[in-house]
């Protein structure tokens, strides 16, 4: 009997866990706490190697972004992911969704936002999170270039808002092709986001973005002197005090608040008309259990919601064995998506 027990142990972790019921998460015993699941989340995630190609893309304003393609054959579907605040297409939870995407036989494709590949873009504008122009143009032009290629999407944390503000936006003006999104822990109000990282431990999260962004801030002021006040920018602290310097004047809002009400996808959730899965946890420390939008989501048939007591921000690790966490989320994603791109 032991000698079963330990090769179940040792098949369970080698295979990065294991996830029984995909529709059903339930969190590892060994990581149940909501910092534990975002925290872990980033060094444990289990990542399939996935080969990639890095492709630089001309926007019609004169800019560039850079975005890591997953090829595969003609007329398989096309998974569009979107990464988080200060992330990137090599982002754990983003790799690990080209590798599902992958194991169905899909293509993919990670974008990075203008400044996140590891090189400043061109302008003065960077991205946000309610930036969905960038967004529109990749759709069309994948929608375009790949008729009859079903396009499905998934967003982690700030590209999930990004994701619902543009489905909301289009409506029913989506291309055909564009089958359903899965939006994960997105920060549906980025006021009360802003106000929940900016208290107790949570703050130990904003610290890292807003030294990241600061850092982006001081290159744009560089090659652009005097777009903004570089000693108030020394003085940032949070991420209201970059928004209201930096990320709103920038990109056409009055300040903070100004940029954060025109941007908050729970504006634009009643606009959707596509299948879209709603994954997110009461404990997320990014966003507020309280404040899920669980009137919108009755509010749309086209909205499933799964609001979970666990997970974390972009965690839900599951699994038996410790250190060696399931692939949940990604597997809930795929099943999710796989569904939509089924012909009614």
């Amino acid at each position: 009997m032991a000698k079963k027990i330990i090769t179940f142990l040792l098949l369970t972790a080698m295979t990065g866990g294991c996830v029984t019921n995909p529709q059903t998460f339930s969190p590892a015993w060994w990581c149940r706490g909501a910092n534990q699941q975002t925290i872990l989340s980033v060094p444990l995630r289990p990542v399939r190697f996935v080969r990639v190609e890095r492709q630089r893309w001309e926007t019609p304003d004169g800019d560039f972004i850079d975005v890591d393609w997953l090829p595969g054959a003609p007329g398989t579907p096309i998974l569009i992911v979107l990464h988080g605040l200060e992330g990137s297409s090599r982002s754990r939870y983003a790799l690990s969704m080209l590798a599902a995407a992958e194991n169905e036989g899909w293509r993919g494709l990670a974008i990075n936002y203008r400044g996140c590949s590891g090189e400043p873009n061109r302008l003065l504008r960077s991205y946000h999170g309610g930036e969905t122009s960038d967004l529109t143009w990749v759709v069309q032009k994948i929608s375009a270039e790949n008729p009859g290629s079903p396009i499905v999407l998934v967003g982690a944390s700030l590209g999930a808002n990004i994701l619902l503000k543009y489905l909301g936006e289009q409506g029913d003006n989506l291309p055909l092709s564009v089958r359903g999104g899965v939006a994960i822990s997105a920060p549906f109000d980025l006021a009360r986001s802003a106000e929940a990282l900016e208290h107790g431990f949570a703050r130990m999260y904003m610290n890292r973005l807003v030294k990241s962004m600061k850092a982006k801030a001081k290159i744009k002021l560089k090659m652009f002197p005097g777009s903004f006040d570089e000693k108030k920018l020394d003085a940032v602290k949070t991420l209201t005090d970059i928004d209201n310097l930096v990320t709103g004047p920038i990109h056409g809002f009055r300040d903070a608040a100004d940029y954060r009400s025109h941007s908050s996808s729970i504006k634009f959730l009643g606009g959707i008309r596509r299948p879209v899965l709603l994954i997110s946890a009461k404990d997320d420390p990014f966003f507020p259990g309280e404040y899920l939008p669980v009137a919108e989501v009755a509010a749309n048939h086209f909205l499933t919601a799964e609001f979970t007591d666990h997970g974390g921000h972009v965690g839900f690790l599951t699994g038996w064995v410790p250190g060696w966490p399931g692939s949940w989320i990604e597997q809930r994603t795929i099943l999710f998506l796989k569904k939509s791109i089924q012909p009614c």
